[in-house]
């Protein structure tokens, strides 16, 4: 049995929000050294004064386009960056979003659009940090930011970030081979465990870390090392997706 209940337009008129969508990419990337988020650098003004300061990259979504494709779109358009595998993984869409003036302000200068309540689907992405990357982004407002340094980001920025770090422990826990999209296609054991030092925040035993990852099947050891380091040169390893695979069947 259906049990219909009737609503009061009038109310309902009342009480609807009038939401605009949005998408921000929280892309993380890893120079072998540090982990870091790609943001945009902002200008505006308020209260007759300019202000400069930085966000994540996004933007309203257009009323003709998908959700990923605005992703990808505003990505591309904002730091330069193209084929840059992204997921959703969380929204974002509490009131308070928009309780800063200089935040509505600046986005209604920049869209030129009226905004309300605005709801967010959050976007991430793992990339390595290389030269390439880096000509690619030549241009554009885009910079690298160490995730233990971001400042004060417009809007909830800094909560999205810190969502997507948790989503990342959580994720590479249950998959270890998360974390490799990040390392260069060879990498030490020391860049290694770097790597899951910062994502995980805690420190690690260098020598116990070490055995423990000689051990795992899918890391090959290669015929190389290091080259003009001071210290003993530490040999490459890549990580090998096939063997991974069989690994956890």
């Amino acid at each position: 049995m259906y049990i219909f209940v009737g609503t009061n337009t009038d109310i309902m008129e009342n009480e609807l929000a009038k939401i605009h969508l949005s998408v921000d990419c929280t892309v993380l990337g890893f120079d072998g050294n540090r982990l870091e988020v790609l943001l945009i650098r902002r200008t505006g003004e308020e209260g007759g004064r300019e202000f400069h300061d930085m966000k994540l990259p996004g933007s309203l979504i257009l009323d003709n386009e998908e959700l990923d494709d605005a992703a990808r779109r505003v990505l591309t358009e904002l730091t330069g960056l193209k084929n840059i595998t992204l997921q959703q993984f969380k929204a974002f869409g509490s009131m308070d979003r928009t309780k800063d003036p200089k935040d509505v302000h600046w986005l209604e200068h920049a869209q030129k659009a009226h905004v309300h309540r605005i709801v967010t689907v959050a976007y991430m992405a793992l990339v390595k940090i290389g030269r390439a990357m880096i000509r690619e982004m030549e241009g554009s407002e885009a910079l690298w930011v160490p995730v233990g340094a971001i400042p004060p980001l417009a809007f909830d920025h800094n909560e999205i970030i810190g969502e997507a770090l948790a989503h990342l422990r959580s994720s590479a826990s249950m998959d270890p081979s998360i974390l490799y999209a990040l390392l260069p296609r060879k990498f030490t054991v020391t860049q290694l465990r770097n790597l899951y030092e910062i994502v995980f925040g805690s420190k690690l035993d260098p020598a116990n870390f070490y055995k423990k990852m000689i051990q795992l099947p899918y890391l090959v050891a290669l015929d190389e090392h290091e080259k003009g380091v001071a210290h003993r040169a530490a040999r490459y390893f890549r990580f090998d997706k096939t063997i991974y695979n069989k690994s956890r069947l």
